[in-house]
């Protein structure tokens, strides 16, 4: 996603192993979805990177130094560029666990509301 107009996602590695069962559907998704997934962001950069004796993961490094890492094993190639869409739509900022249900910045001055309220 952009924010202010520039794009957070500065570097995609998709990390595969190229004997790997568990590797296949990434495999397919280089030689098929990947390269019209490049030509559609040309602000990324996408390395490819040979694992071998490992799961295929898509690695996703920010412009605010921090990373996502994602699993695509035994996934198909049209799952894998839903994860790769998702990584580059994402700000890349960690995900932050609300206190409460109901989050504003004006609370009401009568209270919240419950269900245990009694006339």
């Amino acid at each position: 996603m952009a924010l202010r107009g520039v794009w957070q996602l500065q570097k995609l590695v998709v990390s595969y192993c190229n004997w790997g069962g568990s590797s296949r559907g990434i495999r397919a998704f280089m030689e098929t979805e990947l390269p019209a997934f490049q030509e559609k962001n040309p602000q990324l950069e996408i390395v490819p990177e040979l694992i071998r004796g490992q799961h295929p993961h898509l690695k996703a490094f920010y412009k605010n130094k921090n990373q996502r890492v994602v699993c695509v094993k035994n996934m198909t190639p049209d799952d894998i560029l839903l994860h790769a869409t998702r990584l580059r739509n994402a700000l890349g900022r960690k995900v932050v666990k609300l206190k409460t249900r109901h989050v504003t910045k004006h609370p009401s001055v009568q209270g919240t509301w419950s269900t245990a309220l009694k006339f």
